[in-house]
């Protein structure tokens, strides 16, 4: 029997990118139609366009891939990127600004 060990090298994480023409009212229900797509699908609002969705396998990220090309609209541009979960991990996330000063933790309590 052959068996694949899961590691963070073969866990693959995909990112679709887009900017979709909006100035038409018809532009704008499709590019609603490709983000709400891309929900069912089970990505995650990153940013308002970029979405990303974990995959456990290649193989289940290029069915998830061939899926994402069937519904793109016929204008704009869309990028797809695929990543181990591995340099995922590498990911650096900053919210906010870097000046704001973070809020403090819990004080610690003494017991006297």
């Amino acid at each position: 029997m052959h068996r694949i060990r899961l590691n963070a090298y073969h866990i693959m994480w995909l990112f679709v990118f887009f900017d979709l023409p909006v100035t038409t009212k018809k532009e704008r229900r499709l590019a609603s139609r490709f983000r709400k797509d891309l929900m069912k699908d089970g990505f995650s609002m990153m940013q308002f366009s970029v979405y990303n969705r974990h995959c456990a396998s290649k193989e289940s990220a290029e069915v998830h891939i061939k899926r994402v090309k069937s519904f793109i609209p016929e204008h704009g541009q869309v990028s797809i990127l695929t990543v181990t979960d591995k340099q995922y991990g590498n990911i650096i996330n900053v919210w906010g600004n870097k000046s704001s000063p973070l809020p403090e933790g819990p004080k610690q309590l003494e017991m006297f």
